[in-house]
């Protein structure tokens, strides 16, 4: 039987070529899966992204746009490049346990740099992409495109139709939820901070959440940071958005929500609705044949003669409407769609 002295060597070299093998297997498994979470958890930071029957159009148009304007505001990404292992002496190379130590240290060190700025993660939801983002504001990153697009009226996408930005995640249960969002919300309504605000709500596949609890709760943390915060529907300052998906609450606060038209890249690039008056219609010949009095075919002036016959033209019945109903007064919730987004609940807890 062979001495421990004697099967050094052979152990030595196996446990050399057992580092080797970690470090190759190790090196494959990042690349596949990028360093980062696979699908959306709580922890994470993001952009939410909506879009329009195509999924992955819609990661290649976010990628395409992220990059445009994350380079312009935090400059180009760098990438390291992961080589060999380094080498060393074969003291180092004989003990297997201080390599894989040190194999390991090295990888939990390079992390950071390893992740990409923008990754795309499985959401829970059709026809929602969610953009894991690193070392990035995602309030700030969204505002300025939005900024940019509503500005110039250019239109960059055609499939992405919402891009809201996510600060923060947490388990979507009420209690988590009351407690994560007494911490999160503190940078914009904790005194002396305060600002009018309004809550904006999106569910799911999840159905264990109660709609008006959820947002009950959120305005009653914004109330108890600063009494003089207030509920506006028409045009706050922040607008608090509560998306939740399957068992995960993204929360996030944004400013300039109705003049971006909550965040739609579609409707933001659409100009303004023509404030010039309307042509008036050309005037209505008589029945005898001649020229009708001026203004006898504009049916909007009430004195304006009807051509010929001595009587006052009858308005239509869509011609007189009463003034639009306000906001606050309007019975259904600020929302998009069907599917509304806000309540008017949390008025009624801080008032």
């Amino acid at each position: 039987m062979a001495s421990p002295a004697q099967q050094s060597p052979q152990g030595g070299g196996g446990g050399k070529r057992k580092v080797k093998a970690q470090y190759v297997q190790a090196k494959r498994a990042r690349r596949c899966e990028g360093g980062g979470p696979r699908q959306l958890e709580p922890g994470l930071q993001g952009i939410l992204i909506t879009c329009n029957m195509n999924e992955r159009k819609c990661v290649e148009e976010a990628y395409s746009l992220l990059n445009e304007y994350g380079d312009a505001l935090y400059g180009p990404e760098k990438f390291t490049d992961e080589g060999e292992p380094p080498a060393g002496s074969e003291e180092e190379d004989d003990d297997v346990e201080a390599a894989l130590k040190k194999e390991v240290g090295d990888i939990k060190a390079s992390t950071e740099m390893r992740l990409r700025r923008f990754q795309s993660v499985e959401s829970g939801a059709n026809n929602v992409v969610f953009i894991r983002t690193l070392g990035i504001e995602p309030e700030r990153l969204v505002h300025h495109i939005l900024q940019d697009m509503h500005k110039t009226k250019k239109k960059k996408t055609r499939v992405i139709l919402r891009m809201l930005p996510v600060s923060g995640t947490c388990k979507a249960f009420l209690e988590d939820m009351k407690k994560y969002a007494e911490t999160f919300l503190e940078p914009w309504f904790k005194a002396p901070n305060k600002g009018t605000f309004q809550i904006v709500y999106k569910a799911r596949n999840n159905s264990h959440v109660n709609r008006e609890e959820v947002i009950k709760e959120v305005a009653g943390v914004v109330g108890s940071l600063n009494s003089e915060n207030r509920v506006d529907l028409s045009s706050p300052r922040y607008t608090v958005v509560v998306e939740i998906i399957k068992a995960v609450c993204c929360l996030a606060v944004v400013q300039d929500y109705v003049l971006f038209r909550k965040y739609n890249l579609q409707e933001v690039v659409k100009g303004a609705p023509d404030p010039r008056p309307r042509p008036p219609r050309p005037a209505a010949r008589a029945e005898n044949g001649g020229e009708a009095p001026p203004g006898a075919g504009d049916r909007s002036s009430p004195e304006d003669p009807a051509g010929g016959n001595g009587h006052r033209p009858e308005p239509p019945e869509s011609a007189e409407l009463g003034p639009a109903e306000p906001a606050s007064q309007a019975p259904g919730l600020r929302g998009d769609g069907a599917n509304p987004e806000g309540s008017e609940s949390g008025e009624n807890n801080l008032s």
